[in-house]
């Protein structure tokens, strides 16, 4: 299979402004053509070398919610001073700082300019820009309300980003906390413990059993230490493979809802996220079962998604939404009650719209109790396991002294 080289790009649109860029082609001559297709008149087109070629070092999510809260606020303030659309996008695509929202942006634009619509050139880059998004969008632009669309999923990007922070404020601290007490551990047993193994050698006394014990276990570190190195490995890679099987992820996300400390987070995030995500579809017109679809992929915990879906079914026939989240048996009272008074009401978005900040803040209080109980027991821990390491140690030079005073 033969790859296209790329080529780096200056041109020139209508009204003079200079437009940057890169693409793949089978050729200059490809390049050139398409720039012109694109209404742009070419100043210079150049191929990609290794040292100049534009590479792509995303990891894991390519575009963060907090960049595309940005991108909803810039975008609304443009329009609301008057700007029209293709500049807007065209601004916002100059100035954005994340590379791969630039230059989804940017594609966006030249696929507006070729008549489409401004949801389905979203859609062309959905890889940047989630279901959401798009859905909004496509609701704001069928009510000519596309600046109030933008503005709910500036606070929705907002609400998320912060909520992600504080569940890995929750989750780092104990993790950093785990890994120092790991470190010290093994430095005592591969290189503290062998030097008093060395020098307890050389000296004619009885060990305490214990001390024996742990001797022993340094040895065997020090000269089996690959074992365990393969043996985390093999459980961590061990755990994708069974999380990615329908069973593995049901038992898993299971045990993650049932934990102590942490079940009580995964319950409440769950929540939050369904309700902060509904309101916002259901205020910008979006119907429920379509509002259920999303928000089903949009909650890690697949109980929270068969949950969701399974509603969706029965909203379908006509059942009000609070009594299948009831049925579920995995949604907090509150959750379900609420949901049901907004329907009574007939004003549901709102009602939802007070429960994600009620689990917003809930999240919150949760993650400090989190880490307020976490850091004593790996605290303690440490204390324990770092004591006997050195108690290991000192008993026999104590023992020995011992021996010296007899003598």
């Amino acid at each position: 299979m033969r790859i296209m080289p790329g080529y780096s790009y200056v041109a020139v649109d209508k009204k003079g402004r200079e437009k940057r860029g890169s693409m793949d082609a089978a050729s200059r001559e490809k390049v050139l053509e398409l720039i012109k297709s694109d209404g742009l008149v070419p100043v210079s087109v150049k191929e990609q070398g290794l040292l100049n070629k534009d590479l792509d070092f995303s990891i894991g999510k390519r575009v963060k919610p907090r960049d595309l809260s940005v991108f909803c606020r810039q975008f609304v303030s443009i329009m609301q001073a008057g700007v029209p659309m293709k500049e807007a996008l065209q601004m916002l695509g100059e100035q954005t700082e994340n590379k791969i929202l630039k230059k989804s942006i940017l594609e966006v634009l030249s696929s507006i300019e070729k008549g489409n619509t401004l949801a389905d050139s979203m859609r062309g880059e959905s890889k940047t820009f989630p279901p959401m998004l798009i859905n909004m969008v496509e609701a704001g632009e069928s009510s000519g309300n596309l600046e109030m669309a933008f503005s709910r999923m500036a606070v929705q990007f907002e609400k998320e980003s912060k909520l992600k922070a504080t569940i890995r404020k929750a989750t780092i601290y104990p993790i950093v906390l785990v890994c120092a007490a790991i470190g010290v551990i093994a430095v005592m047993l591969l290189y503290v413990i062998p030097i008093f193994i060395d020098m307890f050698e050389d000296i004619d006394i009885e060990m305490p059993a214990f001390t024996m014990a742990v001797m022993n276990a340094s040895r065997w570190t020090s000269s089996h230490w690959y074992i365990i190195v393969a043996v985390i490995v093999a459980v961590v890679a061990l755990y994708r493979v069974v999380y990615r099987t329908q069973s593995g992820r049901l038992a898993i996300d299971n045990v993650k809802m049932k934990m102590p400390l942490f079940g009580k987070l995964t319950v409440k995030t769950a929540c939050s996220q369904f309700a902060r995500t509904s309101s916002t579809l259901l205020a910008a017109g979006i119907p429920m079962i379509e509002c259920l679809e999303t928000v089903s992929k949009i909650v890690r915990n697949v109980h929270y998604t068969n949950a969701l879906m399974a509603a969706r079914e029965e909203v379908m026939k006509g059942i009000p939404l609070s009594e299948p989240l009831e049925a579920s048996g995995i949604f907090p009272p509150m959750v379900y009650h609420m949901a049901g008074i907004g329907e009574e009401t007939g004003n549901i978005e709102e009602m939802l719209e007070k429960l994600a900040d009620y689990y917003d803040e809930e999240v919150e209080i949760t993650t400090q109790s989190v880490l307020a109980a976490m850091e004593p027991l790996i605290i303690v821990f440490m204390a324990v396991v770092i004591g006997a390491l050195v108690i290991a140690v000192v008993s026999p030079i104590g023992a020995m002294y011992s021996g010296l005073d007899n003598l």
